[in-house]
């Protein structure tokens, strides 16, 4: 007859593959980060079990608050196997901040979650660097987060991010206004690239090619694959501010998953549609890649990426020289790429001049 003895072995977390130790050491090299993205109504300090924010310091009367929460997506796959971690928090916070301005909120505060297998301290601080970097060029403050090491739930070198973010916006000039009308002008803001959405198919059309990350890009000799493919999202906070101030903005659309034909959408008034001209501005030559290596239709292309435009504003035609005035002078590279019409049945978006060879 056997006898059950119960182990003298002490277990511990460190053990059970949590590192509390290494957690701190990283709460250390990101609290001068935080600090850098200071901004009236908050101190950006990180440690506390909450971060407040003072909307009265920050200079709003009677707002509204907007948040937004969202993450970077399979991009993150290529980071992790290009072995570069500096950009996708500048992802990051794009893909909230420019979700909140085309509500007409100013982003005040961000907050980021990121989890892990087995904390990577040099990494993820590589990370929180570009979240840093995203919010001092959107305006807002990184006021916390949350770091999470959870053995078994990710792969080895793998990790995830998401991000939130918080604005306000005066309760009169909350976006989309109600006055869009037929004969509006459509201008679009010119993407960096791909941006944060489409890398499951990105990532399908590398492996079909049986590129790495590591190669010339095939659409730009002059730079590596991965770097290419990781040219962080434009944050187009600060411009749009400026024209927001001047009243020259109906609406926004930030064009991210499910590209120019089903984002548009989103900000319109029902029985409005618009016409877009796709010769109107031309392509990163990224996206001619895509479609030409992949062999994807035209209509798929504006269904699936940004195909060149980020961001689409809605103006009056008598504001539409001044608006694009604002955020040209705001470093902006604006096109006029359509008009607002009466649709009351049928797609609100019709494209046109996306020919076979479309996006060229």
């Amino acid at each position: 007859m056997s006898e059950n003895k119960t182990s003298d072995a002490h277990n511990s977390y460190a053990q059970a593959g949590v590192d509390i130790d290494a957690g701190n050491a990283l709460v250390e090299k990101i609290k001068p980060l935080a600090k850098a993205t200071s901004r009236a109504g908050s101190d950006a300090g990180l440690g506390g079990f909450g971060a407040l924010f003072d909307l009265k310091a920050a200079g709003f009367r009677d707002p509204l608050l907007v948040s937004t929460t969202d993450g970077v997506g399979t991009k993150l796959k290529v980071a992790i196997d290009a072995g570069k971690h500096s950009t996708v928090g500048i992802d990051l916070v794009a893909m909230c901040v420019n979700d909140l301005i085309v509500q007409g909120a100013e982003p005040l505060l961000f907050l980021d979650y990121f989890a892990t297998g087995k904390l990577n301290v040099d990494e993820a601080a590589q990370v929180v660097s570009g979240i840093a970097e995203g919010c001092k060029q959107a305006g807002c403050a990184l006021v916390g987060g949350e770091t999470a090491e959870m053995p078994g739930m990710y792969g080895k070198g793998d990790y995830d991010l998401a991000g939130f973010a918080v604005g306000a916006v005066e309760r009169d000039r909350v976006l989309p206004r109600q006055d869009i009308v037929a004969g509006d002008i459509v201008l679009g803001l010119a993407s960096s690239g791909v941006h944060s959405n489409g890398y499951s198919l990105v990532r399908r059309i590398v492996e079909q090619e049986k590129l790495q990350y590591s190669d010339p890009a095939p659409f730009d000799e002059s730079r590596i694959l991965g770097d290419a493919l990781l040219t962080p999202t434009r944050i187009y906070v600060r411009a749009i501010l400026q024209a927001i101030k001047s009243d020259a903005i109906k609406a926004m659309a930030h064009i991210t998953g499910g590209g120019l034909l089903e984002n548009i959408p989103r900000v319109l008034p029902k029985g409005i549609g618009v016409r877009i001209d796709a010769s109107k501005w031309q392509a990163p030559p990224v996206f001619r890649w895509l479609a030409k290596a992949g062999n994807i239709q035209p209509m798929e292309m504006a269904r699936t990426f940004n195909c060149g435009i980020g961001m689409a504003v809605i103006v009056s035609q008598d504001q539409a020289d001044n608006a694009m005035r604002i955020l040209t002078d705001a470093g902006e590279t604006v096109y006029r790429i359509g008009v607002v019409e009466q649709r009351p049945h049928g797609e609100q978006v019709i494209m046109e001049n996306c020919g076979e060879n479309w996006p060229c």
